[in-house]
């Protein structure tokens, strides 16, 4: 994920960083305004008495119901990935709020429990990361008695493996030193929210926006915007140029960042900063428990 400062302005608009659109698009847009001046140029001087001057009301009215479509595409991609941040940052409470409770539960001088309690947090964290992304490596998983590789890579969902081995530690410590009747209960709710949070995840990575939606605004803009040219170039001229090359920068770019941010667990720019959340569960997990 990209860091930056949005009250500077003149830095923002005077930088092409590699995920903006207008350095992905560049080409097409170079193509398409020459284009437009060939076209404006044939109109100018070759049908100028032969087409209607009013042919820009067609992409007058159709330019205001696709904009309206383009903005309720883009706000439900920024709803998806809101929410993907919503459930991370859940996660990254979650996480603490066990720990704070096992530091309270578990003897100060049991450091082995500790630490096989610490890795297990820390573990799903990473897993439920990797397994959004598809990755199958798992290279930043700690193994350990209570986690052992073998079992883990033959296991089909790696975050419910290790929730599950982590589920059966903290049971088996409340059994053996047991310090009130209710030890389990007391870390119950946060254990299932992993799970819960987990599973919200998987629902927005594998629920994309409706095929013939997305189908359906591509063809659109693309209708809109190559027609656009046989129409302003004969009322504007050489003017329809740039003003073409801004309208297909402005509807192809929201489009764009729609796609790109409605899967929000990649390793695109826009995408969410899950490594950093991740590796935060981590220090802020090992500090509550280990030191």
């Amino acid at each position: 994920m990209v860091t930056y400062n949005p009250k500077d302005w003149l830095k923002l608009i005077l930088r092409f960083h590699k995920s903006d659109t207008f350095v992905i698009l560049l080409p097409a847009i170079l193509l398409l305004g020459a284009i437009t001046g060939v076209i404006s140029y044939i109109e100018q001087n070759h049908f100028h008495e032969f087409l209607p001057a009013n042919l820009t009301i067609f992409h007058q009215i159709s330019g205001f119901i696709i904009s309206l479509v383009l903005v309720f595409r883009i706000n439900s991609a920024y709803d998806r990935w809101w929410e993907g941040r919503k459930l991370w940052g859940s996660l990254l409470n979650n996480a603490r709020n066990l720990s704070i409770k096992l530091n309270a539960l578990i003897p100060n001088n049991d450091i082995e429990k500790r630490t096989q309690i610490q890795s297990l947090i820390r573990n799903y964290a990473f897993a439920v990361k990797d397994y959004l992304r598809g990755n199958t490596g798992y290279n930043e998983i700690e193994f350990s008695n209570e986690l052992k590789k073998e079992n883990f890579d033959i296991a089909n969902h790696k975050p419910n493996y290790i929730a599950k081995q982590l589920t059966s530690y903290i049971i088996n410590i409340c059994k053996n030193n047991p310090q009130t009747p209710n030890d389990y209960l007391i870390v119950s709710e946060n254990l299932n929210d992993f799970t819960d949070i987990c599973g919200a995840c998987e629902r927005i990575k594998n629920t994309p926006i409706p095929y013939s939606y997305s189908i359906f605004i591509k063809k659109i803009v693309f209708i809109y915007i190559i027609t656009m040219p046989i129409s302003f170039g004969l009322t504007t001229g050489y003017w329809s140029i740039p003003i073409v090359m801004i309208m297909f920068y402005a509807f192809a770019s929201l489009e764009l960042i729609s796609e790109e941010i409605e899967d929000p667990f990649g390793t695109d720019d826009n995408d969410l900063p899950t490594d950093e959340i991740a590796e935060k569960i981590n220090v802020n997990t090992k500090e509550i428990l280990l030191s």
